[in-house]
């Protein structure tokens, strides 16, 4: 239904003309109302300007459905909003909404009443209003909600501690420019959207420093009024000092403290890995089993402190030749195991030759300045067809390594 200016400005009530969320109209009352020393103050502007954050969600749903009406000329039920007004003060007003027709184009017409009546109502809503603002200016969490297309719409001001900018550097720009990796936001909306929301998901975003934090984000799917998905809302925090050690605790737990290696437990897992991944590629796969000639001796000899740093140069010496892909670690003592995927029983012959000669050549010095030297025995083990499990390989190496040992040390010898 069209509507006569001269009436719109005539009526009693506050009164407001929307156009795609710009305010187009409003009356001398609304002026008022809003404390508007100008029509200015309040045309072109945007309608959710005037409206508290508290309200925002509600406010902007409540338009979006009667925006979707297809009849027009009837009413919305009333209901109260927080106001902002040009002043920065707090109104209550029992607003109503109906859907007309200006010029030919659809608008809302928004009326509203001053339900401010009483001081006291005015006082609690500024309570509320400073309650409201301590708090979420002091979260260590940053709030924020996006659109459909992942635009972000709003970010509280907890994103200065955590990503270093400005709300305002944040607002319009899509989530995914601040992670660098894709495929962590990738998982993100894919948990979105089988499950309409997460609770502490993980993932990686970028500071404005360029520094790369560890966030944990709980947020949950939005709909609009007609069951459509409408965006994401939630919280996300700085969890960098916490993923850290927890890093630090898987690499105590799964690393040879004395020569960086991993530990017997984990070198066992990964061999079982590789065991099971070669039998079922029906790939090749060896293993190397070396012991540290005459380390009692060195022990007590030079003391344990020397002891240690030959482990740790034996260790660095040995990785050295190795490929990416190998895996080397500390069986306990002065035993090492080294595991060589996709490679045969001569390829396998010639690493361990190449170590033996590595370790001959270690430029080693004692306390004095002396020079002195040390060398290795290695047991070879190749996968059968026939094995049934990992442990059949391992023995196998393991029985190879006594033979060299057995047969004069600072050789190689094949359990294939």
């Amino acid at each position: 239904m069209p509507i006569d200016n001269v009436l719109l400005h005539m009526l009693p009530v506050a009164v407001l003309v929307v156009q795609n969320g710009v305010i187009k109209e409003a009356n001398p009352v609304c002026l008022a109302l809003l404390e508007a020393d100008a029509a200015e103050h309040v045309v072109g502007h945007l309608l959710s300007e005037f409206i508290h954050p508290i309200d925002q969600r509600r406010s902007q749903e409540r338009i979006a459905q009667r925006a979707s009406l297809q009849e027009r000329g009837t009413p919305s039920q009333a209901a109260q909003y927080r106001v902002h007004t040009c002043r920065g003060r707090l109104r209550m007003a029992l607003v109503t909404s109906v859907v007309v027709e200006i010029g030919g184009e659809p608008c809302l017409l928004v009326c509203g009443t001053d339900m401010t009546h009483q001081s006291e109502i005015e006082a609690q809503l500024r309570e509320s209003d400073r309650n409201y603002r301590r708090l979420f200016e002091n979260m260590q969490d940053v709030y924020y909600r996006t659109d459909a297309q992942g635009v972000v719409l709003d970010v509280g001001p907890g994103v200065r501690r955590v990503l270093g900018y400005e709300p305002e550097q944040i607002i319009g720009r899509t989530a995914e420019s601040y992670y660098p990796h894709s495929a962590d936001r990738d998982a993100f909306k894919a948990a979105i959207a089988s499950h309409g929301e997460v609770a502490d998901f993980p993932g990686q975003m970028v500071r404005k420093d360029g520094r790369v934090i560890d966030i944990s984000i709980s947020s949950q799917a939005i709909f609009d009024a007609q069951g459509q998905f409408a965006g994401v809302e939630g919280i996300y925090r700085d969890v960098t000092q916490r993923k850290n050690l927890e890093r630090e605790l898987h690499r105590m737990a799964s690393t040879d403290t004395l020569t960086g290696m991993v530990n017997r437990r984990v070198f066992l897992q990964q061999a079982q890995a590789a065991f099971d991944q070669a039998r079922s590629r029906s790939e090749p796969l060896a293993l190397l089993m070396l012991d540290l000639d005459h380390f009692k001796h060195i022990n007590d000899s030079l003391g344990h402190l020397e002891g240690d740093r030959v482990l740790i140069d034996f260790a660095q010496a040995v990785q050295t030749l190795l490929r990416a892909e190998d895996i080397a670690g500390r069986l306990g003592g002065e035993e090492f195991g080294v595991l060589l995927p996709r490679t045969a029983a001569h390829d396998g012959a010639a690493i361990a030759e190449r170590i033996l000669q590595h370790i001959r050549s270690l430029p080693l010095t004692d306390e004095q300045g002396q020079r002195w030297k040390i060398t290795t025995s290695i047991g070879l083990g190749c996968m059968r067809a026939t094995d049934r499990s990992l442990r059949d390989l391992l023995d196998r190496a393991d029985q190879a390594l006594y033979q060299a040992k057995r047969g004069g040390r600072d050789r190689w010898a094949s359990g294939v």
